[in-house]
């Protein structure tokens, strides 16, 4: 099952390809690379495209991380800040591999709801220039401002450590997002900055103060790209029934996450999970949220996933999944891609 064509709320293939070389890694795009998106794997898989983050990697210890992660409970400290001077550099060069694979035809960077509809399964990926953590904004936003202009349409004011504009969530299970202050008073500059323009405010790392800052001051549909549910996996990176009931009520939506350590109940960073665990995340989002709010987020080339779906050629599993699960063709064609279309409409305005 290829379709209906998934459109997916997070991947960190810019990331991947910066590590790997930057722009002279972009041939491994086209004709298969070691990660999980590439141009073979989307055709096999019927990915569409997605939002492709900007991220600016801490000097973290990632054996030692998913070490910690696998065991029954964990609680690692929040890096350090990153400043805007080491950051800038980082984010010029992933967004230089984005345009780039634009300019090779793998993808279109889309900047207005009419770019999406026209280029999703079109044969190009369609691309939203995301960034996750806005280390490389600076106070006065002028650095905004830029990116806007050269397609940047969604931002996260936080990853897992402070910035500027507010406090990130630790990786910690089990536990509540209620662990620390939220926005700044720079961050609440930012929100109100992105809705002028038209830039998505995506929430998946806020921490639960700062979810409620936005939502008090946001006039845009509280949307968490890839986020999974708290009363399945009490994990501090998951959305509580009282933070759905609020995006619901914005008319937003939420994007499954597929990492592994936000699905299981038990909160380990361990790849055996079912498809059938990923369906109980989504029938609670469906419930809480409604057919209409709920979309796809998997954190693909940034996470361990489920052994079915390391590639984004394994999809066809998942749709299969959820259609023997009982999800009606219409559904599925708002779980894989009309729910986005829907909420980035309303939050861009075009």
């Amino acid at each position: 099952m290829t379709n209906p064509v998934i459109f997916d709320g997070h991947n960190d293939v810019l990331l991947k390809l910066h590590r790997a070389g930057g722009l002279a890694a972009s041939e491994s795009f086209f004709s298969g690379r070691k990660g999980a998106i590439d141009m073979p794997s989307a055709v096999a898989g019927g990915f569409g495209g997605g939002f492709f983050a900007v991220y600016v990697p801490s000097p973290t210890d990632l054996d030692f991380k998913f070490e910690e992660m696998s065991k029954a409970s964990y609680d690692l400290p929040l890096p350090e800040p990153i400043d805007w001077e080491d950051a800038f550099p980082v984010v010029m060069a992933q967004a230089a591999v984005l345009f780039d694979l634009e300019k090779r035809g793998a993808l279109k960077v889309c900047r207005t709801a009419a770019d999406l509809r026209a280029t999703l399964g079109s044969g190009k990926m369609a691309a939203i220039f995301h960034i996750e953590g806005a280390e490389a904004i600076d106070a006065e936003l002028n650095t905004l401002e830029v990116l806007y202009q050269a397609g940047l349409r969604s931002i996260g004011p936080v990853w897992s450590r402070p910035t500027i504009f507010g406090h990130g969530v630790p990786f910690r299970y089990p536990s509540t997002a209620d662990i620390g202050p939220g926005l700044t008073d720079h961050g609440l500059r930012l929100v109100k900055r992105c809705d002028e323009l038209g830039i998505m405010v995506d929430l998946s790392h806020l921490n639960e103060a700062g979810f409620w800052d936005v939502a008090r001051h946001s006039t845009k549909p509280l949307v968490a790209t890839h986020s999974n549910a708290h009363a399945i996996c009490p994990h501090s990176r998951n959305l509580t029934d009282k933070q759905l009931a609020a995006i619901r009520e914005s008319d937003g939506m939420v994007g499954l996450n597929f990492a592994v350590a936000f699905l299981r109940d038990d909160g380990r960073m361990l790849a055996e999970v079912p498809l059938e665990q990923m369906l109980r995340h989504l029938d609670h989002l469906i419930e809480h949220l409604g057919e209409d709010r709920v979309g796809l987020g998997s954190d693909y080339d940034g996470a361990i996933v489920p052994e079915a779906l390391t590639s984004c050629a394994g999809l066809p599993q998942l749709r299969q999944a959820m259609t023997n699960h009982g999800y009606n063709d219409a559904l599925m064609t708002k779980l894989c891609h009309g729910n986005w279309m829907r909420v980035l409409e309303k939050t861009w305005g075009q």
